[in-house]
């Protein structure tokens, strides 16, 4: 048993992403994310298609996925594939504690989706039944 695993956290933690994890940004939704029988705490929430957990988003990793992306407006995020990993140098209230941090994945290393073609329309019955092929 690691100490780490008596502390659950319904978020992603540095320690559910490591060295770095490839992930897919499925949906950012804004949610109270303070603890139980605290005063609420509206922030931006990000899940991904490979956790269950999502990532509370901050400044910089929101600036970050803004740079990797090519878009300020997180609607334009969904589909795009980052790294997360923990970055030992954050720091937190005057402490430094290590956290999650975001960066473009290598070049290379995620294979851009086959361009899809449009599906066939769908052939209008125009009295052709009577035809014999």
């Amino acid at each position: 048993m690691n100490v780490n695993d008596l502390k659950r956290s319904k978020y992603l933690t540095k320690q559910d992403v490591g060295r770095g994890v490839l992930a897919t940004i499925s949906v950012i939704i804004q949610q109270d994310v303070s603890p139980e029988n605290e005063p609420e705490d509206l922030r931006y929430t990000m899940e991904f298609e490979e956790f269950e957990k999502p990532l509370v988003l901050n400044s910089t990793n929101g600036q970050l996925i803004a740079q990797i992306t090519g878009s300020d407006e997180s609607d334009d995020w969904i589909g795009h594939k980052i790294v997360l990993y923990d970055d030992p140098t954050i720091s937190y209230k005057g402490k430094i504690t290590g956290g999650i941090r975001v960066r473009a994945p290598k070049p290379g290393s995620v294979k851009a989706a086959p361009a899809q073609r449009p599906p066939e329309p769908e052939p209008q019955d125009e009295g052709l039944d009577d035809l014999p092929f």
